[in-house]
């Protein structure tokens, strides 16, 4: 008898269960346009990278950027499946950077420069630098204002590798 009731209270919790969704994690407005920025953000980071590991001579450097080109672009990736999963746009809407800080991007100008570049290595160095900081402020603004783990937890890490690829850029640029 008290198996039977046994194996009827654990049919019961089965199939209490089975009617229940696992909690989601929260996702509020941060993390949202966090992560469509970033998103736009690393695509110009892909493409000063891909010319640096293109036109740079100096092979730390090289290396440095089709790591960072390949980085990124597991990120962007990452990034849109989170938009996809939470059914919000792709893209920030055309005024985000004015209502997010201001943040400027990575002016297009400055990447088509950088291609005819006679001072190459140092000119892509400079580049990247300030980009790679505007990721660190972003990250910064995510860590502090946004409700998702697994957001906030990549914020955090987008921070620490961001400030070790600057301090060996700068360590770069003394060369």
């Amino acid at each position: 008898m008290r198996v039977r009731h046994a194996m009827a209270a654990v049919g019961i919790l089965l199939a209490a269960a089975c009617g229940q969704r696992p909690q989601e994690a929260p996702v509020n407005a941060e993390d949202v346009m966090f992560v469509q920025m970033m998103v736009q953000h690393h695509r110009q980071g892909i493409e000063i990278a891909r010319v640096g590991s293109s036109r740079a001579t100096n092979a730390e450097l090289k290396n440095l950027t089709a790591a960072i080109e390949s980085t990124q672009q597991d990120e962007v990736e990452m990034m849109l499946r989170w938009l996809h999963s939470w059914d919000q746009p792709l893209t920030p809407a055309t005024s985000a950077h004015d209502h997010h800080g201001g943040m400027p991007e990575t002016d297009v100008k400055r990447i088509q420069a950088l291609k005819k570049s006679k001072n190459f290595d140092y000119d892509v160095l400079n580049l990247l630098i300030a980009h790679q900081d505007d990721a660190v402020q972003m990250a910064a603004g995510e860590v502090s204002g946004g409700a998702n783990p697994a957001v906030q937890q990549w914020a955090a890490q987008v921070q620490a590798s961001r400030r070790s690829q600057i301090d060996l850029m700068m360590d770069l640029i003394k060369k």
